[in-house]
């Protein structure tokens, strides 16, 4: 994460002013303000988003969530109170392998409470303490999405429907890629960066059948099979 925000940049710059937008309207409500992406990890670019998140005391408070340029630069703004940004942290959820580089890096922009070092401890901690069994059952509903939409797709491509395939296939890989953040404990920055870190980003359709099959058969050896009776399914 970086030292200091670059200031003199457009994006830190933008980050500033909004800010001290958030703060002028809505200084009583906010709890914290910060950036999460490229720009806290210090490697953005031109084409780079900003990643602004505030933090509320009480629910419907605060700004809108949005997403739209400001000034040619696009802003995520996102928008969570204090309560449940912690208790999300402390939940290993289906989507923890593109959350979790946001839970533990993030740039205070205002944090008068250490809110965010107190995230990021939440979020470590689940990590130290969260079972292996959590991890792959995790995975398991990853592979199982992966799995359809594998199957939407080539019902797509045999009717050749190349483009209706499309969707499908980067939802494939997408979760494809998931399932092994949770088989490695790997998280990534965002979906490009998952389907890019694991490989899937290019493989064609046969390749990413057999990406699923090897997947099936390292849960199954972890002992989270992906078929099994009706009984299982309430397991």
């Amino acid at each position: 994460m970086i030292d200091a925000l670059d200031a003199t940049s457009p994006r830190g710059s933008l980050a500033i002013r909004l800010r001290e937008a958030v703060l002028d309207r809505w200084r009583a409500e906010v709890v914290a303000i910060g950036l999460y992406g490229s720009t806290a990890h210090g490697d953005d670019t031109d084409g780079s988003d900003i990643n602004l998140v505030v933090v509320t005391s009480r629910p419907r408070t605060g700004p809108r969530p949005a997403r739209r340029l400001v000034d040619g630069i696009p802003v995520d703004l996102r928008v969570i109170t204090a309560e449940d940004g912690l208790g999300q942290a402390r939940q290993l959820g289906p989507w923890w392998p593109l959350r979790a580089d946001g839970f533990i890096t993030t740039f205070p922009l205002m944090d008068p409470r250490n809110w965010f070092k107190d995230r990021r401890e939440a979020h470590l901690t689940l990590l130290t303490e969260a079972r292996p069994m959590e991890f792959t059952g995790q995975a398991r509903h990853n592979w199982a999405i992966a799995n359809g939409a594998y199957a939407r797709a080539t019902r797509q491509s045999r009717r050749d429907d190349t483009d209706a395939a499309l969707m499908p296939a980067a939802e494939a890989r997408l979760h494809a890629a998931m399932v092994t953040g949770f088989l490695t404990r790997t998280y990534f920055r965002n979906a490009t960066d998952a389907v890019r870190h694991t490989g899937v980003a290019t493989a064609g359709m046969p390749e990413l059948e057999a990406i699923l099959r090897y997947q099936a058969e390292e849960l199954t050896a972890r002992g989270r099979p992906v078929d099994g009776r009706l009984g299982a399914l309430f397991d």
